[in-house]
């Protein structure tokens, strides 16, 4: 395989703030040495809620310096994680959250473009879930207003959602573009009770992002192997679809991050590669 190897931002560091997933503001330089060190070929970059326009994604300032470190390490940024929508979704009923999101990722795609990103994770979970019609009708509506934008970019918003397979199909089959796609994640499909293989015949074809992590059934993360993701099988089916992407590390972490890591690397390294 061919595929960049990446990691989710901050999981070769230790915790901001204690937070599981958060952009890691003040030292979040420190990681792209780091993941050099390890062979890491990208470091996907995380758009939080919570000081967003201290940001290097929406801070011409900071920009420059990620630029500036793409430059000196070869780590590259090529996917977002643009957890930001968990807070303050794209759909939400609420009118002035729901502008403020759209400007967000309007500025977003700007930046994006900048670096070369390939794919902006839009996560549909949990507070941001397509729980209902509404929320659905919503979505599809601000997503067809940026479609224009993200394919004059040739930028693709890969959905993370929690809908089961024939649900996720009717969703993408709502939108005429390619530049559409869908984020998988391997543990929490594991954990919602999923059958990868449906998933994949179902989809698979259209997914342009992984998110590397294992959960138990209806349970939260755990070390790489000890849950209920079954990766042989899903490596294998993978080949069918010339799956291009890149392999990002979203995998169970501790407080500090690295040593964990470097076990979890090394399991999923041997399983895909052999």
């Amino acid at each position: 395989m061919d595929n960049k190897f990446g990691v989710i931002q901050g999981r070769l560091l230790p915790k901001y703030e204690g937070r599981y997933q958060a952009h890691p503001k003040g030292y979040w330089e420190d990681e792209f040495e780091i993941a050099k060190n390890l062979g890491m070929d990208c470091i996907e970059f995380i758009l939080d809620y919570n000081d967003a326009n201290q940001n290097p994604l929406l801070n011409n300032g900071e920009l420059k310096k990620l630029q500036s470190i793409i430059s000196k390490t070869g780590v590259l940024v090529k996917t977002i994680c643009a957890d930001y929508f968990m807070e303050s979704p794209l759909h939400s009923e609420d009118q002035e959250i729901a502008t403020n999101s759209m400007n967000v990722l309007k500025r977003l795609l700007v930046s994006a473009e900048i670096l070369g990103v390939s794919d902006i994770v839009i996560p549909c979970v949990d507070q941001s879930s397509l729980d209902n019609n509404d929320a659905v009708k919503r979505f599809v509506e601000k997503i067809n207003d940026i479609i224009p934008d993200i394919e004059d970019k040739g930028i693709n918003l890969s959905l993370e959602t929690d809908l089961d397979p024939k649900s996720f199909l009717e969703l993408l089959n709502k939108f005429n573009s390619k530049r559409i796609t869908v984020n998988y994640d391997i543990g929490n499909s594991a954990s919602l009770g999923f059958d990868l293989i449906e998933e994949l015949d179902t989809y698979g074809n259209r997914i342009t992002d992984i998110h590397i992590k294992d959960r138990v059934l209806n349970g939260g993360p755990v070390v790489l192997g000890e849950g209920n993701a079954d990766f042989k099988l899903f490596f294998t089916k993978l080949k069918e679809f010339n799956y291009k992407g890149p392999f990002i590390m979203q995998a169970y972490r501790d407080d500090e991050g690295i040593e964990v890591f470097k076990q979890q690397y090394k399991w999923i390294s041997k399983l895909i590669y052999g």
